[in-house]
């Protein structure tokens, strides 16, 4: 089955329970079907994501999946929170950690560097705006970055 097939399936059936947990479903990673398989659910909810969250995800979404026979080989499944510094994907990532440390990776060069650290100060249009660590305030196109991070704060 295509892998973007198969995400959408396994979003349909996991959106109404993962509202009833709690929590929501920030990225599907699935590979290695030739070798049984993993599939990846990475959850985020307000607060943070605990074990116990994990666990009962797992449980549950094992359950459903096995009903639905999706996945007809065997696989592995694996839930995980994004971590403490998560990537940020999505345009409301980027709203959700305004005013958080972030590192930036862009397409190429701006301003003779391709990597930016510092606090997400801002997001208008397609523009973020950074407030590099030197206190300089620094605006990157949002279709310029390639990955974003949180970082970790000290």
């Amino acid at each position: 089955m295509e892998d973007t097939l198969l995400t959408d399936k396994i979003k349909a059936i996991a959106a109404p329970l993962f509202n009833s947990l709690g929590v929501e479903l920030f990225d599907i990673e699935y590979g290695g079907a030739q070798r049984g398989g993993l599939l990846r659910i990475i959850i985020d909810k307000e607060g943070g994501v605990s074990l116990d969250d994990c666990a009962k995800v797992s449980r549950y979404l094992s359950r459903a999946l096995d009903l639905e026979d999706i996945i007809s080989h065997r696989y592995t499944l694996e839930v995980s929170s994004p971590g403490l510094n998560r990537p940020l994907k999505r345009r409301e990532d980027f709203f959700r950690y305004l005013g958080k440390r972030v590192k930036l990776k862009t397409l190429g060069p701006t301003k003779n560097q391709e990597i930016f650290k510092g606090k997400l100060s801002g997001f208008e249009g397609d523009t973020i705006f950074l407030e590099l660590d030197h206190g300089v305030e620094h605006q990157i196109q949002y279709d310029q970055i390639t990955q974003a991070n949180l970082e970790i704060e000290t």
